[in-house]
């Protein structure tokens, strides 16, 4: 069995930055992608940031060049680094994997309990 731990969400200024950090454990498995959503109230839940196995790297437009996502070399952790936040930035923001249970094929995917990025003054 395998999950995904998060931490770093809270209450920051506009302008303001934050890190988030999801971490995989358990079983043994292989993670094709690991990234983040956000749900705002009353909003569907959209893709952040996430990078994939290979590197490949995708971001929201509205969060670029203000956001990076980057993991760890082990690549079962992954931080999403916040800069200049603005209030439309407030949501609930989930850690996701795409990942394989070994031995595999099949593939599984995860998601975080969420955690909550208020941006106000």
């Amino acid at each position: 069995q395998v999950q995904l731990v998060e931490s770093g969400g809270g209450l920051v200024q506009p302008g303001g930055s934050l890190r988030l950090s999801c971490a995989a454990s358990g079983s043994a498995f292989n993670i094709n992608a690991m990234g983040w959503y956000r749900q705002a109230t009353g909003k569907q839940r959209e893709l952040v940031a996430r990078i994939s196995s290979g590197g490949t790297f995708d971001y929201a437009d509205s969060v670029k060049g203000r956001f990076t996502i980057f993991r760890a070399s082990a690549k079962n952790t992954v931080w999403l680094q916040m800069n200049n936040l603005k209030p439309e930035d407030t949501a609930i923001y989930y850690c996701n994997a795409d990942l394989t249970v070994l031995p595999g094929p099949d593939d599984l995917e995860l998601w975080g309990q969420g955690t909550l990025v208020t941006v106000s003054s």
